[in-house]
């Protein structure tokens, strides 16, 4: 009877023992899953720490091999994780340290550079006839040592007889810059005499046959300009122009219909050419479309028309308003025949 309380005693002691591994097994799979998922979650966050938590985690898993508790399994996590730091907070600061001494390194190099430019010399009066530094002291003189650092501290200078035309020179440029824009200020207060320069502009009001006048105006007015001026003189002459607008008015030079933004400035500096002769004279010959040689005709020119819009609608199909058509600047009348 006995023994078979022993027996039982050493069964039930078993059972417990296999209920409490079982449990420790679990709470160990719960605390690995928990820290697989911080490690995952921080690796999201910041890719940088991975490692730091995947050599934890090695590290860990190396040190609770077999049975241990749930305190003594976050204790040694805990300071797995405080030496893991503490490796990573030194090896920052080594790297930290290399790269100022790296740093350093190379100021040093460049300073010994430097000293070693300002130590050349290429005066010929460096040495004399004797093969000593000029300056009178020879080897061993007390006053050589300060002589040769004078000589080191004397700056460089060009050598007057290279061409150094290909190299950048701050001071020639800001030569070359200010040269331009003087002679930028000049070339506009040139152009802008011109333009004021005024110039005898002879037309005729064309209502199927001419009516001749002339206007003083300067080169630099537009178009627009113009028949303002035009307008003016022949108001009191023809009723249908005293309620009419220059923005009505046409001028026509050459059997081209010049725009009313065009200047005379421009024509005069781009020598025009219109289909009958030139677009920047205003000279008055006779109508080389008289002439039975007009094809051959390039320097003569006769007067400009001024135009109502209306008159020119309704006659657009008669000659000679049938010849007339826009200015373009990009096309050389000068390279067709004229009919």
């Amino acid at each position: 009877m006995a023994q078979y309380k022993g027996t039982m005693r050493e069964a039930g002691r078993a059972l417990h023992l296999l209920k409490k591994r079982e449990k420790q097994k679990e709470q160990m799979q719960v605390l690995k899953q928990r820290i697989a998922e911080e490690t995952l979650s921080k690796s999201k966050v910041d890719r940088k720490f991975s490692a730091h938590y995947d050599a934890v985690e090695a590290e860990l898993r190396s040190s609770t091999v077999g049975l241990v508790t749930l305190d003594d399994m976050k204790a040694r996590q805990e300071a797995l994780v405080r030496e893991r730091e503490r490796q990573l907070a030194q090896r920052e600061r080594r790297e930290q340290r290399r790269r100022q001494l790296e740093a350093q390194r190379k100021r040093e190099r460049r300073r010994a550079q430097r000293r070693q430019i300002r130590s050349l010399s290429f005066s010929p009066d460096d040495d004399d006839d004797d093969g000593h530094p000029a300056g009178g002291a020879a080897d061993g003189d007390p006053g050589a040592e300060p002589a040769a650092r004078a000589r080191a501290r004397r700056p460089l200078g060009k050598d007057p007889a290279v061409d150094t035309s290909f190299l950048p020179d701050r001071e020639r440029e800001e030569e070359e810059r200010r040269l331009r824009e003087e002679l930028r200020r000049e070339w506009e207060a040139r152009r802008e005499r011109v333009k004021r320069e005024e110039v005898e502009v002879t037309f005729s009001y064309w209502d199927g046959c001419g009516h001749r006048r002339a206007a003083r105006i300067p080169k630099g007015s537009t178009v627009q300009q113009f028949l303002r001026r035009a307008l003016q003189a022949l108001r009191p002459d023809f009723r249908e122009l005293r309620a009419a607008s220059a923005e009505q008015l046409m001028f026509v030079k050459e059997d081209l219909i010049l725009p009313h933004y065009h200047t005379f400035y421009d024509l005069i500096v781009a020598q025009a050419r219109g289909k009958s002769g030139p677009l920047f004279a205003f000279d008055v010959h006779d109508d080389v479309r008289l002439r039975s040689d007009a094809a051959l005709e390039k320097d003569e020119s006769h007067a400009g028309k001024v135009v109502l819009r209306s008159w020119y609608e309704k006659n657009k199909h008669i000659f000679p308003a049938s010849r007339w058509e826009p200015y373009d600047p990009e096309k050389r009348w000068d390279r067709y025949t004229v009919r």
